[in-house]
């Protein structure tokens, strides 16, 4: 008789953000049936799912009730990095493991973390690397008032310096906030090369949507002559923000639907099976379904679900996920990812643009990043001074 595991689910599938969370569940579940359905496997993962509803004052004591009373060492979840930050001092207080699938902005390594989504150099880095040549190096920022926008921003605000650029403008709202309107009147007036979006949730959408609108008015606003970027938009919001207004703006990520490769093929096999075509595939979903299948097959080869054991079955590894082949990197506790480029497409969905589908070693505080090659790489000149590497900011 197989040992039955808990492990934790902890993703706000309603309230804010809940388009993500519910995609983020939904991969990671599919995992688990497939996992507890095969004869590879001694074990059998419970599912012990929490749903914060958005709210950041659940996060702790859901963290708490999963940790304590239902036996979970191990805990897949959170979306934001305001709810990370919530719960990682329960989860070093009761050694846990959490495994966090979301793309973020980096500067962060904790032994009690397994970071499987996206960091800067595997999202902004390689977008600006695309877009500053193509559009220009006059840009402006906006985001959601947290530790993800201020920290994106204040990258995007080294790189484009760093290579003679300007800030036209840099606006946060708080969470839930639609008023855009101001952030449109400076994108009006400063005109310029390209919009920085790191708002989340309904922020994002109504930005798109604006956006759009001032379009029918004034050219400037259609996406070939200042598009809208994003390293955290996928194919689960569109039909949310509504496909008029996303279409023909960037996204970085490093999966997308239509991704023709042969590990891709083979999972959409599988999703179509059980999950209708209506419903599209985001990278959450993708990095829900890798990162059950990482952490089961650590158990598998540690021969147990205590944490260390589990770290230890799993650094080194070389999975195959619909992402291709990765790591995880046993000095910074990231995966390896690769990225894609994606505009999106009239009715939903990215084409994809060149990009790089061999996974990039994790580098979170950017200590290999140089500035100068950077500058020199997207203005096609002699590097500038700069400094060496970017710095974290306290």
């Amino acid at each position: 008789m197989r040992r039955e595991i808990p492990l934790g689910l902890l993703y706000s599938t309603t309230g804010a953000y809940n388009l993500i969370g519910q995609d983020c569940l939904d991969g990671a579940l599919m995992a688990l049936e497939e996992i507890n359905a095969s004869e590879n496997y001694n074990f059998h993962l419970t599912p012990q799912i929490a749903n914060p509803g958005g709210n950041i004052d659940e996060y702790q004591r859901l963290t708490e009730t999963l940790l304590r009373e239902n036996g979970c060492q191990q805990i897949i979840g959170t979306v934001t990095s305001i709810s990370r930050k919530e719960v990682t001092p329960i989860i070093e207080k009761h050694d846990g493991l959490l495994w966090y699938t979301a793309p973020y902005e980096g500067f962060e390594c904790c032994e009690n973390i397994i970071y499987t989504g996206a960091c800067p150099n595997q999202h902004i880095v390689p977008m600006f690397e695309r877009v500053i040549p193509e559009f220009g190096k006059r840009v402006y920022l906006t985001g959601t008032n947290y530790v993800w926008g201020w920290e994106v921003n204040r990258i995007a605000r080294e790189l484009i310096t760093s290579c003679g650029g300007e800030v036209t403008g840099e606006n946060y709202l708080p969470f839930h906030s639609t008023d855009v309107e101001r952030m449109i009147e400076t994108i009006r007036e400063t005109r310029p090369s390209f919009i920085l979006n790191n708002l989340i949730d309904a922020s994002s959408y109504a930005l798109y949507r604006a956006f759009y609108a001032a379009g029918k008015t004034d050219d400037f606003f259609r996406p070939e002559n200042c598009p809208i970027i994003s390293c955290n938009v996928t194919e689960c919001e569109l039909d949310k923000i509504g496909y008029d207004a996303a279409e023909g703006h960037l996204s970085i990520s490093p999966y997308f639907e239509n991704l023709d490769t042969p590990d891709n093929s083979k999972f959409l096999e599988k999703v179509y099976k059980k999950r209708s075509k209506k419903l599209p595939i985001s990278a959450f979903f993708v990095n829900g379904y890798a990162t059950v299948n990482y952490l089961a097959e650590s158990i598998k080869t540690a021969g147990s679900e205590d944490i260390e054991a589990v770290k230890k079955g799993l650094f080194g590894q070389k999975f195959q996920t619909p992402l291709g082949q990765t790591v995880i990197s046993q000095k910074t506790h990231h995966a390896a990812l690769p990225y894609y480029i994606g505009k999106i497409k009239p009715h939903g969905g990215f084409d994809i643009l060149p990009s790089r589908s061999d996974a990039i070693t994790a580098d979170p505080y950017l200590v290999n990043f140089d500035t100068s090659q950077f500058a020199n790489l997207v203005n096609k000149t002699n590097p500038a001074t700069t400094t060496s590497h970017l710095k974290v900011i306290k």
